[in-house]
C-alpha cells in the first residue's frame, strides 16, 4: 500500500510528496481508513511507529476538503514538548493547505497567554493542548467548542500516570457530545480501558506491536552500583566518535550532576528538565536535532513524545519504574526500521525492577561486562530482595521533646 491509496486531497498529497512519503507504517495504514470512515478509535503503539501521522493526516484531509473558520480537532498531551512536535508536524504536513493550528502548554510569558486566548477564541483549525494550561483557559469562559468534531488524546496511559484523568473529564463536559474520539496509547493498561468506556462509543481497536521494542535495538545492561555509573557512562562516551546519545535519568538533582560531570570531562552535554524555562528547552533541543549538541542528558520527561531522528545510543542511568516505560525509552533509538543500541546501569536494588522488564519484553537483557578500570560491580540476583538503606531515627518526636529512655 502507498499513500496515495488513501486519496489524500491534491494539496495535501502534494506535502507529502515533497516530505518523501511513500509506504505508510503498519499503524497508519490500518488507522487512517477508519478515522476517514468517521468511527472511533483505540489505538495502541509503541513510540516510533508513525501513530502521530496516522491521526494529523485524516483529520488534516478532513479540513483540506470541507475548510472552516472555527476548531475543528482538539489534541490532548500529556506534555509541551509532545504538543510543540505535533504541532511541527502539523505545519510540515499541511504546508500546502490553508489549515491552522496552534500549541497550547503553557509558560510565565502574558504575550504567549494572549496568543492562545486569541486562537481560542478566533478558531483555530486544531488546537494541541496540556490539560491544565486548557483548563486555565477553559475557567475564563471565553473558549468555544461549539463546532469540534473530533478529540484526540494521545499518551493516554501517560497523562493517567501523571494524574490529569480529573482534568480530561472535566474538559470533556465543555465539547459536544456528538464527535469522533481518538485514543492513542502505549500499553492498555486497565485504568485506560476505563476511561476509553467512559469517552469513547463502539470504537475499533487497533493494536501494534505492544510492549515490545523495535528489532533495530540492540540492548544490553551493566551490574553497577550507584557510585560507579558516572565513570562508565564516561568510560563509554570518552573518545568514541558519537552521533546522537540520550540519557534518562529518574531525578533533575541527578541530571544536573551528571550534566555537570561529563562536560568536565570535555564531553558535549546538556540537560534538559523541569527548571529550565520553555525557550531553554527549546534551544536545547534545537541544538541536539542538528548535531550541534552531541549528548542530552534528560529526565523521564522525554521518554515519550520526542521526535528526534537518528538516536544512535540510549542509556538508562537508572531502571524505570514502570516496565512499560522501558519500551518508550529504548524507543527513541531504531526509528523507521534503522538499528541503535540501548543501554541499562542495574544497582543492586533495581534488579527486581529490570527482571519485570525482560518478562515484559519476553526475553534477557544481555549483561555486559564493566570495563577493568570501573570495579566489579554487585551480582545479579533479582529474586532476593534487597532494601535500601533508611536513615537511622531521630532521637527526637514531634513536639521536640527528648523521648523517654
Amino acid at each position: 500500500m502507498i499513500f496515495k491509496d488513501f486519496n489524500f486531497e491534491t494539496n495535501l498529497q502534494e506535502g507529502l510528496d515533497s516530505m518523501g512519503f511513500e509506504t505508510p507504517t503498519p499503524i497508519q495504514e490500518q488507522a487512517i481508513p477508519i478515522i476517514q470512515s468517521n468511527r472511533d478509535l483505540i489505538g495502541c503503539a509503541q513510540t516510533g511507529t508513525g501513530k502521530t501521522a496516522a491521526f494529523l493526516l485524516p483529520i488534516l484531509n478532513k479540513l483540506a476538503l470541507n475548510p472552516t473558520d472555527s476548531t475543528n480537532t482538539l489534541i490532548i498531551v500529556p506534555t509541551r514538548e509532545l504538543a510543540l512536535q505535533i504541532d511541527q508536524a502539523l505545519q510540515g504536513f499541511s504546508y500546502f493547505t490553508s489549515v491552522s493550528s496552534l500549541a497550547i502548554y503553557g509558560g510565565s510569558d502574558g504575550i504567549v497567554f494572549e496568543r492562545e486566548r486569541k486562537a481560542l477564541t478566533d478558531g483555530a483549525n486544531i488546537i494541541i493542548a496540556t490539560p491544565g494550561r486548557l483548563m486555565a483557559h477553559l475557567n475564563m469562559g471565553y473558549v468555544r467548542f461549539d463546532n469540534l468534531e473530533t478529540l484526540i488524546l494521545d499518551e493516554a496511559d501517560r497523562m493517567l500516570d501523571m494524574g490529569f484523568v480529573d482534568d480530561i473529564m472535566k474538559i470533556t463536559t465543555y465539547l459536544p457530545k456528538v464527535k469522533q474520539t481518538l485514543m492513542f496509547s502505549a500499553t492498555m493498561a486497565p485504568t485506560i480501558r476505563s476511561l476509553a468506556t467512559k469517552l469513547l462509543h463502539d470504537p475499533e481497536h487497533i493494536s501494534i506491536s505492544l510492549a515490545k521494542p523495535a528489532e533495530g535495538v540492540i540492548q544490553g545492561a551493566y551490574l553497577v552500583y550507584d557510585a560507579q555509573k558516572n565513570p562508565l557512562i564516561k568510560s563509554l562516551l570518552a573518545g568514541k566518535e558519537l552521533t546522537s546519545v540520550i540519557i534518562f535519568v529518574s531525578t533533575k538533582i541527578k541530571v544536573k550532576e551528571l550534566e555537570r560531570d561529563l562536560q568536565k570531562a570535555n564531553l558535549k552535554a546538556k540537560s534538559i528538565h523541569s527548571d529550565l524555562e520553555q525557550n531553554e528547552r527549546e534551544e536545547v533541543l534545537r541544538n541536539f536535532r542538528s548535531k550541534q549538541l552531541q549528548i542530552l542528558v534528560a529526565t523521564d520527561i522525554l521518554s515519550r513524545g520526542i521526535d528526534i531522528e537518528d538516536i544512535g545510543l540510549v542509556i538508562n542511568y537508572d531502571v524505570p519504574g514502570d516496565a512499560a516505560d522501558y519500551i518508550h525509552r529504548i524507543g527513541r533509538t531504531a526509528r523507521a526500521s534503522s538499528t541503535g543500541v540501548a543501554l541499562t546501569f542495574i544497582n543492586e536494588y533495581d534488579q527486581q525492577k529490570f527482571l519485570q522488564i525482560e518478562t515484559l519484553i519476553g526475553s534477557e537483557v544481555k549483561k555486559l561486562p564493566l570495563p577493568p578500570e570501573i570495579g566489579t560491580g554487585p551480582a545479579y540476583t533479582p529474586l532476593v530482595k534487597t532494601k535500601r538503606p533508611f536513615a537511622k531515627k531521630s532521637n527526637f518526636r514531634k513536639d521536640k521533646r527528648p523521648a523517654r529512655k
